[in-house]
């Protein structure tokens, strides 16, 4: 499990075939170029690999969605064009050169194919005609570059002077435009990943088609946009029929991608050009010179957009001040009658909920919308409805974002503080601890930082410091909430949550959305924390959002399964019992086991229905094994939250009654560093547990002073140990299982090594005196069905 965690990292399952593909691609690049295999064998093998794929890829998508025209018409010509792509590739081995017409016709039909496909994609959008010219005017000089620098570097043995001029023309083009996709103001969108290796894919059969039969593993330069291009067609294609709507541009898009890399490309050709002792031709100046009016008429649109840009920059900063101003103003002491901040009617202090808006999901994948219907009035501070009345502090957080992402290199932060422990004070005393704790963060941050209210317990701060010192902030804004708040004849401490997204140039929205998701993670890691925002965390919480909204109903709806890992005596190796193993099979997220199940039904309120659910499925497994092998008990895992009600006892030996099953085939097990923090309690109720006949057991335990000390208390039939104790110390000393052996001997409780998953650990317990044994290297949990073949293997089973 700890060896697979960075692969998911960084390897999300979604995309394990492009990596693996990937991978091979490149295992087959190096083989090429090392003259281990044969070039055209690794084009045609690169190629009907990559084209396989994204073609299982894109007929699965138009499948899926053979009941929308647009998506599976889109499917269907998308899919078309990689396989002819790829089929283009692959006839290469088969041809005896002469091979350019060829692939130029197989590019032609594939770019038709494609074009048409992307035209039906959904959330492709069309920009208007002024940002069309725009682009055109933004991309032609550095085209132009890159087409000399196609010039300088394809060979000039191949094929004549006019196709050559064509090939370095059309490799312009498609690599400008390929920038475009990538690092354009929609960069983000499925659609122009789509594009993007479209223009790829054609990239590279153009490269096929002009690059000679004779140059060897110089051809292979064409299998990586061919192959990758191939691929992000795939990838594309499926996200934007998934998402549909593609959303509005990025405030700005970086601009140095798109001049930087054809910059370098041409410096790279040019002095490879020279290196080679090759003479400047008459083609390669004119195609120099064509690249000068572009640069200057773009170089002359930007002279002309900077006044309007400092304008909208003024008015954003006068709105941005305004809010400043406004909460200045506000009073900074507890108990006044102004009210800086307005309790909207439907949100929920002090669960955690969003501080913009509701969280939605849906079973395609998770979506964000923050609500932009509610906010405060610049001039009442009451709650105005959206689409009417002035400005709310939503729109100013926003508007604040967006000055900073249209600074040529984007840096800021937008903190999320949550405030916790709030909820059960009243409105009127809670509106007073909010305006204390933003006159608090107030004192911390700096004149030009932006503190504004939101909805729900919790305020934002905008800050133009790169991330670092934005983190450093967020630590000096724990520090300054963490004191109590005076209130009228009593005091309140809070907790504090904050979450921190980075602004580099994404839409505020996102921003927002982003800094919404971090704030989550610190609510679950258990407050008083800093969380940044990261890709991974978005999806780790985007799943959490999915068990809370697939759980509820589980139960009813018959998903809940158990499975049973037997128990066997190391003495002679019979098995003794069975351990009943939650899984929860949902046929939206697939089999979801304890370690993720059961936090998520604690914190919805579930816990409880899912284990008397496992408790009485349990028994009724056992009341049918008993029939046929009577000397089996059965362990159930209990929560102390549960095992602490006032009727459990009850409750149990009602269940027990319902199946016939004797009260001696039963074992409760309890986690031992629980149970400290009810410990009364817990001894009371295990003490009635064996008062029936149960048997009783502490799991996890771990040989410490404080566990030690309450073992003496518990009444407890099986202790439970892991593997980490049946093995020697890292220091050299013997096991610790000798000393847990002796202690369970003296207090005559018996003991249990669980998650034994070698031989050795076997041994090592069997060694130690542990009389049962549990795990992999004994025996895999499985199916009722399963565990009772297994049982009959044996001739008879002793308690």
């Amino acid at each position: 499990m700890l060896l697979a965690y960075p692969f998911r990292v960084l390897v999300p399952r979604r995309v394990a075939p492009e990596t693996a593909t990937s991978t091979a691609v490149a295992l087959l690049l190096i083989a090429g170029a090392a003259d281990l295999v044969p070039t055209p064998v690794v084009i045609a093998l690169a190629a009907g690999a990559g084209a396989t794929l994204a073609g299982v890829r894109l007929a699965r998508l138009a499948s899926r969605h053979c009941t929308d025209p647009s998506p599976w018409v889109a499917g269907v010509l998308l899919d078309a064009a990689v396989v002819a792509a790829g089929l283009t590739a692959v006839v290469l081995p088969l041809s005896d050169g002469g091979h350019t017409s060829a692939v130029l016709v197989g590019s032609l039909v594939v770019a038709a194919l494609a074009v048409t496909g992307l035209c039906l994609l959904p959330g492709r959008t069309r920009p208007s005609a002024g940002v069309r010219l725009r682009w055109l005017v933004e991309s032609t000089g550095p085209a132009v570059g890159m087409a000399l620098a196609g010039w300088l570097l394809l060979p000039r043995d191949g094929p004549p002077v006019p196709v050559r001029l064509v090939a370095a023309l059309a490799l312009g083009g498609l690599g400008m435009a390929v920038l475009n996709a990538f690092a354009g103001p929609r960069r983000r969108s499925p659609a122009s990943v789509c594009r993007g290796g479209v223009l790829l894919t054609v990239g590279g059969l153009v490269l096929l088609a002009t690059l000679p039969s004779t140059a060897g593993r110089v051809t292979l330069l064409a299998v990586p946009p061919l192959v990758f291009g191939m691929l992000l067609v795939a990838v594309g294609a499926a996200d934007a029929a998934e998402a549909g709507d593609p959303g509005s541009a990025d405030p700005i898009a970086p601009a140095w991608p798109r001049s930087v890399l054809p910059a370098a490309v041409l410096l790279l050709a040019a002095g490879l050009h020279l290196s080679a002792g090759r003479a400047t031709d008459r083609t390669s100046v004119l195609l120099a010179l064509a690249a000068v009016p572009p640069l200057v008429l773009r170089e002359l649109l930007r002279a002309g957009d900077a006044p309007a840009a400092e304008r909208r920059a003024a008015h954003r900063r006068s709105a941005g001040s305004a809010v400043r101003h406004r909460h200045a103003a506000q009073p900074r002491s507890l108990g006044t009658s102004a009210r800086p901040f307005a309790q909207p009617a439907h949100s929920q202090p002090g669960r955690g909920g969003d501080l913009f808006g509701p969280v939605t999901a849906n079973g395609a994948g998770s979506t964000w919308s923050p609500d932009a219907g509610a906010g405060w009035s610049a001039h009442d501070r009451r709650p105005v409805a959206a689409g009417g009345g002035p400005p709310g502090d939503r729109a100013a957080l926003l508007d604040a974002l967006a000055t900073i992402g249209d600074v040529p290199a984007p840096s800021g932060a937008l903190l999320l503080v949550d405030l916790h422990g709030t909820d059960g004070i009243g409105p009127t005393a809670r509106e007073d601890v909010l305006a204390e704790a933003v006159h608090r963060a107030r004192a911390v941050v700096t004149s030009d930082d932006l503190v504004t209210g939101c909805t729900g317990t919790g305020f934002a701060v905008v800050t133009a410091a790169g991330p670092v010192l934005a983190y450093a902030l967020g630590n000096r804004l724990l520090t300054a909430l963490a004191p109590p708040y005076q209130l009228a004849g009593s005091v309140l401490r809070v907790q504090t949550s904050i979450g921190l997204a980075e602004v580099s140039g994404d839409r505020p929205a996102d921003v927002l959305r982003q800094a919404e998701l971090a704030r989550r993670r610190a609510v679950q890691l258990g407050r008083d924390r800093v969380e940044w925002y990261d890709a991974f965390l978005e999806e780790q919480l985007v799943r959490r959002l999915d068990l809370e909204r697939e759980l509820p109903g589980a139960v009813a709806r018959g998903e809940l399964d158990l499975v049973y890992q037997p128990v066997l005596d190391l003495a002679d190796g019979q098995p003794v019992g069975a351990e009943a193993l939650l899984r929860w099979r949902s046929p939206v997220l697939g089999t979801v086991l304890p370690a993720e199940l059961l936090p998520v039904a604690e914190d919805l309120d579930l816990l409880g229905e899912l284990e008397w659910w496992v408790l009485d499925r349990a028994c009724r497994q056992l009341s049918n094994w008993s029939a046929g092998v009577r000397e089996l008990w059965m362990a159930v895992n209990v929560t102390t939250r549960e095992l602490t009600t006032p009727d459990f006892v009850q409750r149990a030996a009602a269940v027990l009654a319902a199946y016939g099953v004797p009260p001696e085939r039963l074992v409760v097990e309890v986690s031992e560093p629980r149970v400290a923090g009810d410990l009364p309690t817990v001894v009371a109720r295990l003490a009635g547990l064996r008062s029936l006949g149960v048997r009783t057991a502490l799991d996890d335990f771990r040989p410490e002073h404080a566990s030690l000390a309450q073992l003496r208390r518990l009444p407890i039939d099986l202790l439970k140990v892991g593997p980490e104790l049946v093995g020697a110390r890292p220091d050299g000393q013997p096991p610790l299982i000798d000393v847990v052996v002796n202690v369970g001997e003296r207090l005559g409780v018996e003991i249990v090594a669980e998650e034994l998953e070698s031989s050795t650990q076997v041994e090592g317990a069997r060694r130690g005196g542990c009389r049962y044994g549990q795990g992999f290297a004994l025996a895999r949990p499985a199916t009722a069905e399963r565990v009772e073949a297994y049982f009959e293997e044996f001739p008879s089973a002793s308690r």
